[in-house]
């Protein structure tokens, strides 16, 4: 490279302040959130405390722990997340490819019919009357079926699968080559950094979401661990309001008693969701790094 296309040197330092600043202002939050799970509720009730606990307690995890069906909404969101996430990320991929093939009948129109639908929707009572006539609702297909498909991400992969080297393609297409081999053999390989981002981002939406569960499903066996959590905080916000209400001796003795409050138990409900993300993310970074050589040909 010239040194006329090196970027100077105080552009440079100022990227890594930037980048440095960014890193901060999610690290620092995550650290406070960390800390007050770990740390004694009502005494975090005091102020105080920014990135190390004060009073260290395990109580909070240990009452989101007691909850008995707890490991299996933990096993739910699992499935849910892996089964979800492999099938969507697999049928999206197939049609953003097919909306790359020029010679793919009423292509425009399909495009447009898949664009309107990102901008109107039925609605939560139709969607919901959907789900109960195709026999989905209280079952954990709920969860897998209606999210299959994204249209944000179908664009996403089209444009990806757009600006790959369509010369391959056409050798590969002259060579008798079918095209699902052409999509598997040659399309896929080539885009393992959008891929991954689009993985990550449905796996993510898949583990967070509790609104499925909570409105969609009346088995408690089939609700994920999202939705439990999330119920388990409306019942601790229930219980404290409760208690700030009472009124005599008995309802002080009671709040001196409490260790936990619902502020305290969301820092920690908030750490046992978004580990496992956070432990998976490391093993898929690796394809944001090498997003621009990944598959690159020379031509």
């Amino acid at each position: 490279m010239s040194k006329s296309m090196e970027t100077p040197l105080p552009l440079r330092i100022l990227n890594l302040i930037l980048i440095g600043i960014l890193c901060l202002t999610i690290i620092l939050p995550f650290m406070h959130i960390l800390a007050l799970s770990f740390n004694n509720g009502m005494d975090a009730q005091k102020g105080g405390i920014m990135f190390f606990p004060r009073d260290w307690s395990l109580e909070n995890y240990t009452e989101v722990f007691k909850q008995n069906n707890l490991i299996n909404g933990l096993m739910i969101s699992i499935f849910r997340t892996v089964v979800g996430t492999t099938i969507g990320v697999g049928l999206m991929a197939m049609a953003a490819y097919a909306l790359t093939v020029k010679t793919l009948p009423g292509r425009k129109y399909i495009t447009l019919f898949i664009f309107f639908t990102m901008l109107f929707s039925g609605g939560t009572i139709p969607y919901y009357l959907v789900l109960t006539e195709l026999n989905l609702t209280n079952t954990i297909w709920v969860y897998i079926i209606p999210s299959l498909y994204s249209v944000t991400n179908i664009l996403l992969l089209r444009t990806f699968f757009n600006q790959l080297p369509m010369s391959v393609i056409e050798a590969a297409r002259i060579d008798g080559s079918s095209e699902f081999k052409i999509f598997r053999t040659i399309v896929l390989p080539m885009s393992k950094p959008v891929l991954a981002t689009i993985s990550l981002f449905t796996a993510v939406g898949h583990w967070n979401d509790w609104y499925a569960g909570t409105f969609y499903v009346r088995d408690e066996m089939l609700k994920p661990l999202a939705t439990l959590l999330q119920e388990m905080l409306t019942r601790q916000d229930a219980l404290a309001d409760i208690l700030l209400r009472s009124s005599g001796s008995q309802a002080y003795e009671m709040l001196d008693r409490v260790s936990i409050t619902s502020e305290s138990l969301q820092m920690a409900t908030i750490i046992f969701v978004v580990l496992p993300i956070v432990c998976v993310y490391p093993f898929i970074q690796k394809y944001f790094v090498k997003g621009i050589t990944v598959g690159s040909i020379k031509e």
